[in-house]
């Protein structure tokens, strides 16, 4: 396998339902990426209004060079999400989706499999899916899924900061 320099990125996802699937993803270490705010940091956040949160979104994706969507259940409806998936493309970020459905939650389950959040999102007349991949690991084991995302989580980053070159 390459190895490349680790990438700043941003995680994209629904903190609430996802937040312990998402955490074993961060703790891959093999990328870095922006930090996990607390409820209470973003109940104040949100309750801040619409023009803040776009603010602290703004801010946490500035430097970062590829934004990964942690796609779980409900993710695809997250009106937050589409917008972080819209401003990464047209800041010129690469975009990628895995499915986290399978990693197991701090109570040992899984949730079902939810809907592509990038069939939602359109650039240039075209749905997003078109352009970007949405990774669902081939296994139903939680330890195997994230063993898979492990080893290949640097690759799909590098391949999705590729392909938003070309467009």
């Amino acid at each position: 396998m390459e190895k490349f320099m680790a990438r700043k990125v941003f995680f994209s996802f629904h903190y609430k339902h996802d937040n312990w699937r998402v955490a074993q993803v961060r703790n891959i270490g093999v990328i870095e990426g922006n930090k996990t705010v607390s409820d209470n940091k973003w109940e104040t956040i949100a309750g801040r209004g619409d023009a803040a949160i776009k603010r602290w979104i703004n801010k946490q994706m500035r430097d970062k060079s590829c934004v990964i969507v942690l796609i779980g259940k409900k993710t695809a409806k997250r009106k937050w999400i589409r917008y972080e998936i819209k401003k990464a493309w047209k800041d010129g970020k690469g975009v990628v989706g895995i499915y986290i459905h399978n990693l197991k939650d701090k109570d040992g389950k899984k949730t079902s499999k939810g809907k592509n959040p990038f069939k939602k999102v359109r650039v240039k007349g075209c749905k997003l899916s078109h352009l970007v991949e949405a990774y669902n690991p081939p296994y139903k084991r939680s330890k195997k899924v994230y063993n898979y995302i492990e080893d290949n989580i640097e690759n799909w980053v590098e391949e999705a900061i590729g392909i938003r070159k070309q467009f």
